[in-house]
């Protein structure tokens, strides 16, 4: 074998890379397009630059995605956005949100990804699910009050994260996903990073009422489940009941 498993142990590593970028620049895209241009006014691109630019997108590239989605320029944004609702295994509630240029190719390869799922009907489970806004953001210092900190930013609810749960969170640092009313995201997030927060994610989403009782086994196949929609370049987000 040589080094063959090392060349195509690199090849599995810059297709991963490649995937990222390719999502983060889409998500800059996306929230240029529903927020405008301005990240100063526009908390979900704020948050994806931050993101962008730890992964090392370069600035032509970030520019572009920015004009593209708020449509300055000739190079304008033909994205459709597409919720699939359905089951993974074991009966796993989930929401899946897609951006993509031609939904009749999406469409037949999420069937195919959720053959060992279930794609449901629209309006089949959303039901399940909060709407809400989501804003997860760290403090360089140990031990916050996480409590004060979702009250005064004007937070509907809080938990905690760690770095193990994300891991743009540093391990001595205070890590917390604030709930939001859906009006109020981009106001908890410009508070945050007004009080030495940094901001990391900052958007609409779903957050599931309650999570199955699962074993290891059980977690193990919805995990890969989760993963494999995870890595097709058309979706954004997957919202599912599963810690």
């Amino acid at each position: 074998m040589g080094r063959q498993w090392l060349h195509a142990k690199r090849a599995i590593v810059n297709l991963k890379k490649g995937q990222v970028v390719g999502k983060l620049v889409k998500e800059i895209t996306v929230a240029a397009k529903l927020g405008g241009p301005d990240p100063a006014a526009n908390a979900r691109l704020f948050a994806a630059l931050e993101k962008a630019r730890k992964a090392s997108v370069t600035r032509d590239v970030i520019e572009r995605a920015i004009k593209k989605g708020a449509g300055i320029g000739d190079d304008k944004m033909v994205l459709e956005h597409v919720v699939f609702e359905g089951y993974a295994p074991h009966k796993v509630p989930l929401i899946v949100e897609v951006y993509t240029d031609n939904h009749q190719r999406t469409a037949p390869e999420m069937r195919v990804l959720f053959k060992k799922g279930v794609l449901g009907n629209a309006g089949s489970n959303k039901f399940l699910f909060d709407h809400v806004g989501i804003v997860e953001a760290y403090h360089p210092e140990a031990g916050k009050d996480l409590e004060a900190a979702a009250i005064e930013a004007g937070a509907n609810d809080f938990e905690a994260l760690t770095h193990a749960q994300n891991d743009d969170i540093p391990e001595d640092g205070s890590g917390a996903r604030f709930l939001t009313d859906r009006t109020a995201v981009h106001a908890v997030s410009k508070w945050l990073k007004d009080n030495g927060w940094s901001v990391i994610t900052s958007e609409i989403g779903y957050v599931a009422k309650t999570y199955p009782e699962l074993d290891e086994a059980a977690r193990a196949e919805v995990g890969e489940f989760l993963q494999a929609l995870d890595d097709h370049d058309d979706v954004q987000r997957v919202w599912a009941a599963f810690k």
